[in-house]
């Protein structure tokens, strides 16, 4: 199975005391997924994130509905979080989640690893096109509510 790396970072213009609530409550997933994917939580609200917090979406990729359920694996209020896919399209997601104050704002950074079926096909032709349009759409969502600038996006394999 093969392993790749998305990471971006973010520099808002917000304190880390703004930023890290919206990211760690789960609704907000909502307001910075592309419309177009018909993101919707079906886990009942409020979810109290923690070690072991299970989320359970619905989506539709390239049209095609289906369920998503994450997990919460490291939950390091305010610096860090990860989440990963117990049930989805992936054979491996997991999204690391890092926060840290920084002149002016909050460094945003997403480290994604993941791993793809059909990965000589579905990896340069679908998944890695789609990843960047999703993190480019939450990039300007980011900044949108928050201020700041994209300082890097980058697949590193």
């Amino acid at each position: 199975m093969k392993v790749h790396e998305y990471r971006s970072e973010l520099i808002l213009r917000s304190p880390l005391s703004a930023v890290f609530p919206f990211f760690s409550d789960a609704a907000n997933l909502e307001a910075i997924t592309p419309p177009g994917m018909h993101f919707q939580i079906v886990t009942p609200r409020p979810i109290e994130m923690r070690i072991g917090a299970l989320i359970d979406y619905q989506l539709r990729v390239f049209g095609f509905p289906l369920r998503w359920r994450s997990e919460i694996t490291t939950w390091e209020p305010p610096f860090r979080f990860v989440d990963e896919q117990r049930r989805g399209p992936y054979r491996l997601w997991k999204h690391e989640h890092r926060f840290e104050e920084c002149d002016g704002g909050t460094r945003a950074s997403d480290i994604v690893h993941y791993a793809v079926p059909f990965d000589l096909f579905s990896q340069r032709l679908l998944v890695k096109p789609e990843i960047e349009r999703i993190f480019a759409f939450r990039t300007q969502e980011m900044v949108k509510r928050f201020g700041g600038e994209l300082r890097h996006a980058e697949f590193l394999q």
